[in-house]
């Protein structure tokens, strides 16, 4: 494995960032993941464009412009001759002292791993998840914007933990108000006499870009999709529930807090939204050779 960081490659074991980078002392820093299939990067302009708002909103300057930061990721995935596989992109504050200050970093530090990842097993994909609510709230619009892809994701951690100890595959995060945001990890969409739902941006979800890709296959699809204010009894009482993310593409979910959504099992209108995304993943994409 061939790791990017600031313009060379360096090995596995000695691809290293000071312990003075802010990207490691406070999460100040921006990061997005990334997939690649046969051959193409999926989606990769979406990703390159949030990964810059995000750092424009934190005032972090990149160091590269987009078209630059594009060759790295390319030139990475190229360089570990991989035709599928997950790609990490990671831009810190840089390196400084053990101060807050950010002025004292000089200069970003950028790297990207690409490699694998499995998230869930394919025995998900097929039965569905099972998800629990969470007490951790997510952070409110006043505190982060949700919209910022920051390195710091330990309220999503410490959620992902509750999930955990209770045995779910993913758990759901509630907004201060008590309205739906997200998962720890995915967008989640539940759909409901032929119509699918989503919570809108404002309640803090992320604006995945593997949300806007449902949002253009139902829209081929001849699918209306609405984005009201959700709570838990939208999940409880929906007819199929699916989450979605780049890490966990489109997946379905089944149970929430132990109650079965619908019948308990994938829905079928989920099941055509999995196939379709699928056969654009190995279709579509930026070419990497």
């Amino acid at each position: 494995m061939k790791i990017y960081i600031d313009g060379e490659f360096y090995d596995k074991e000695n691809a290293k960032i000071s312990v003075f980078d802010h990207g490691l002392l406070y999460g100040d820093g921006v990061f997005e993941g990334i997939r690649f299939y046969n051959g193409r990067v999926f989606r990769l302009e979406e990703h390159i464009d949030r990964l810059f708002d995000s750092a424009r909103a934190i005032c972090l300057k990149v160091g590269l412009d987009k078209a630059a930061m594009t060759k790295a990721v390319l030139d990475t995935i190229r360089f570990n001759e991989l035709r599928d596989g997950y790609v990490r992109l990671v831009v810190t504050r840089g390196s400084g002292d053990l101060g807050l200050n950010p002025n004292l970093c000089p200069k970003a530090t950028v790297f990207i791993i690409a490699s694998k990842i499995t998230l869930y097993s394919e025995d998900k994909y097929v039965n569905g998840l099972d998800v629990v609510t969470c007490a951790t709230r997510r952070i409110p619009h006043g505190a982060l914007s949700p919209m910022v892809k920051s390195l710091n994701y330990l309220n999503n951690i410490m959620a992902k933990i509750e999930a955990q100890i209770a045995g779910a595959g993913e758990g759901l995060m509630l907004n201060e108000q008590g309205f739906v945001s997200e998962c720890t990890g995915d967008n989640i969409f539940t759909i409901k006499n032929g119509v699918i739902y989503t919570p809108p941006i404002s309640s803090g979800a992320l604006a995945g870009v593997t949300r806007n890709v449902v949002f253009e296959i139902a829209a081929e699809m001849g699918i209306t999709i609405q984005e009201p204010n959700m709570t838990r009894y939208d999940i409880y009482t929906a007819d199929e529930c699916f989450l979605t993310g780049t890490a966990a593409e489109v997946i379905p979910a089944v149970k929430l807090d132990t109650r079965p959504i619908g019948d308990g099992t994938p829905g079928p209108l989920t099941k055509k939204l999995i196939a379709r995304f699928r056969e654009l993943t190995v279709t579509t994409g930026e070419p990497i050779y």
